[in-house]
């Protein structure tokens, strides 16, 4: 049974910054694709950063380009979120998503339990 384990959400002033970590218990860890959504409350669900198994080809939503970045370390199952110059619409609950070797979107992803970001002005 694949498991994910997020941390690192918090309150955070505008321009600050976070660090999100998931911890992914699977013994294929270093070839699936990894990700980050959020959601808001009434809002539609936002892939934020992905990152392919293979190629590591990174990718980013619009909205967060050149300020936050996905990263992961195969040794230790985690894969992380580099958030830098938050903006109070970066205010969101953070989910940690495990794809596999094609990609992220199947129904057999798997979801973490969310970690809550709240940016304030």
């Amino acid at each position: 049974q694949v498991q994910l384990v997020e941390s690192g959400g918090g309150l955070v002033q505008a321009g600050g910054s976070l660090r999100l970590s998931c911890a992914v218990s699977d013994s294929i860890f270093s070839i699936v694709a990894m990700g980050w959504y959020r959601q808001v409350p009434g809002k539609q669900r936002e892939l934020v950063a992905s990152m392919a198994s293979g190629s590591r080809q990174t990718n980013y939503a619009d909205s967060v380009k050149g300020r936050f970045t996905i990263s992961r370390d195969n040794a230790k199952n985690t894969v992380y979120l580099q958030m830098n110059s938050l903006k109070p619409e970066d205010t969101a609950i953070y989910y940690c998503v495990r794809g596999n070797i094609y990609g992220l979107g199947y129904s057999s992803d798997y979801w973490g339990q969310g970690t809550q970001v709240t940016v304030s002005s």
